[in-house]
């Protein structure tokens, strides 16, 4: 799993300037849990070869009993629960404050791996600016500026370094990775079980009944699997205990280290925004998806019409995906299921070569060229792959600024047909030629 690292401290000392500089964006990657808590946002993040994901909290204020900011504090409290490491942010300018001697005694009784980052130092004397907070009596003091960026590289390279990085036959060993997530009581647990054929995980007719998410090996047709059984995500209002809040971000992280992701519905409920919000953490990282609707037995022919009527309208976006009907409690459907995650799986990583996308590209283009922008229609050369897991294409020619975005849907269309993918993202990026006598001089 990927490491995860709490950034925390009192409000404006700089949490959110440095989660955007090691995010590289200005809106969490993953989700934006501004309705589950103020100002929380968990972004992948990396540095070289590693790999983790950040969790941005709100201003921590534990002297306040009451109102917002006590509700704030309660969630930066869990986001320590929560992650495996925490950074905690102070300002080097104001020196050590009534509230960030009592951050400290939490932080030091909690005895999870800490680190002072001390900010605003710019300008200044290091040794000096940081002089007074080894008071707080937490060693791993670290002068940076997250606005300018001094200080972060070696700061993120200590955090990171007690955390091993998989070697790739450790990932070939897990062979397929894929993620069963959704709503509580969806039947997420029995669907593990019912594809596992035994009873390995604990089901409960209750919502929530999973708290953390559970890793199972496993061998099916001579290949190597391992299944993440999450614990089901709540409507961002809904989350309340500090256990069930744990399992939303133990989710985000399956989701981050699976190859595919299983998107379990309730056939009997109607498709809400947490759903869509579940599989927009996965869209985001690029995962290959697959859609099961469970319970699917129960209803009949006209009722099942209108659902998948209703479910291909409210995940329009997922139309590469396969939707996959089946009854986990019954097993009927799981056959088929498995057959789209390989397939998901498979097209994720497959090899498209020069010659064969540069051929597809020139077809599509002689059967409908993109339109004109002013005087100049763009012109697309050629194509070549970029990357895998979702797969990239990256198209060269000129004014390929002015293609449209339905345009890079057709192509993206033609590109998937002739190599059958389904179920993963695809990118499209562009690089044009510069004209020599577009400028005058």
């Amino acid at each position: 799993m990927r490491p995860v690292i709490a950034i925390v401290g009192r409000p404006n000392v700089g949490k959110s300037t440095l989660f955007n500089r090691l995010t590289k964006t200005r809106d969490a990657l993953v989700a934006d849990f501004s309705g589950l808590t103020r100002d929380r946002h968990y972004g992948d993040a990396v540095q070289g070869k590693r790999k983790y994901i950040l969790i941005d909290t709100g201003g921590f204020e534990p002297l306040i009993t009451d109102g917002v900011m006590y509700q704030m504090a309660r969630q930066t409290e869990q986001a320590i629960v929560e992650a495996d490491a925490v950074v905690f942010l102070v300002d080097g300018k104001n020196g050590v404050t009534p509230q960030d001697k009592v951050i400290a005694n939490k932080l030091r009784l909690l005895n999870k791996p800490t680190y002072v980052a001390v900010n605003k130092v710019e300008g200044v004397d290091k040794v000096v600016a940081i002089s007074d907070f080894y008071e707080l009596g937490l060693p791993n003091l670290y002068p940076i500026s997250s606005s300018h960026g001094d200080g972060i590289f070696r700061l993120v390279e200590d955090v990171l370094k007690n955390f091993p990085i998989p070697t790739e036959e450790e990932l070939d060993d897990l062979g397929i990775t894929f993620a069963v997530v959704g709503r509580p009581n969806v039947g997420k647990s029995t669907l593990v079980n019912a594809i596992l054929g035994e009873e390995r995980v604990v089901v409960f007719d209750e919502a929530g009944t999973t708290r953390d998410s559970i890793n199972i090996s496993f061998e099916k047709f001579d290949k190597h699997y391992t299944i993440i059984d999450t614990a089901g995500i709540r409507r961002k209002g809904k989350v309340v205990d500090k256990i069930e809040k744990f399992s939303v971000l133990k989710a985000i992280q399956s989701i981050s280290d699976a190859h595919v992701v299983v998107l379990v519905l309730d056939a009997h409920l109607d498709i809400a925004e947490q759903d869509a919000t579940i599989v927009g953490y996965a869209v985001e990282a690029g995962k290959s998806i697959v859609v099961a609707i469970n319970k699917w037995d129960s209803l009949d022919e006209e009722q099942r019409e209108a659902i998948k009527y209703e479910m291909k309208r409210r995940l329009h976006f997922l139309d590469y995906a396969k939707f996959n009907y089946i009854s986990a409690l019954k097993k009927q459907g799981i056959g088929e299921l498995f057959k789209s995650i390989n397939e998901s799986y498979t097209s994720a990583f497959v090899k498209m070569p020069t010659p064969k996308l540069t051929r597809i590209l020139i077809e599509a283009v002689n059967r409908q060229p993109p339109a004109y922008k002013g005087k100049f229609r763009p012109k697309l050369r050629y194509a070549h792959q970029g990357g895998s897991n979702p797969p990239v294409i990256i198209i060269h020619g000129n004014s390929v600024e002015a293609i449209a975005k339905a345009y890079t849907k057709y192509l993206e269309r033609s590109f998937r047909k002739v190599f059958n993918l389904v179920g993963t993202p695809m990118r499209i990026e562009y690089k044009g030629t510069r004209n020599p006598y577009s400028t005058k001089g």
